[in-house]
């Protein structure tokens, strides 16, 4: 398989999102996008590392990532929402739940 066909596959996405931060960033966009700043602020990580993962969830196309003026505002690719009363988000193959 080559590596667009892994990181579009449900494996791919697991291994992406078998981080403990990467999943925590996703958790933070759940309920809104929010801009680099505001998820720096709940997850208190040295701003290159928090980029370094950014990155990483952008290129497996997890999240989303558009222009605010000089910031960067994230979102949770629309195709990986769940139900929004769920506190989970859906791969398609399989569903990440986060409990609280």
């Amino acid at each position: 398989m080559g590596n667009d066909n892994l990181q579009n596959s449900c494996a791919g996405l697991l291994k992406v999102l078998a981080d403990e931060t990467r999943l925590s960033v996703v958790r933070q966009l759940l309920d809104e996008p929010k801009h680099v700043n505001e998820i720096n602020e709940a997850l208190q990580l040295e701003q290159s590392l928090l980029s370094h993962h950014l990155r990483s969830l952008r290129d497996a196309g997890i999240v989303c990532a558009e222009r605010d003026g000089k910031a960067v505002l994230y979102s949770l690719a629309p195709e990986y929402r769940g139900d929004p009363n769920v506190e989970a988000i859906d791969l398609g193959c399989c569903q990440i739940s986060f409990n609280s």
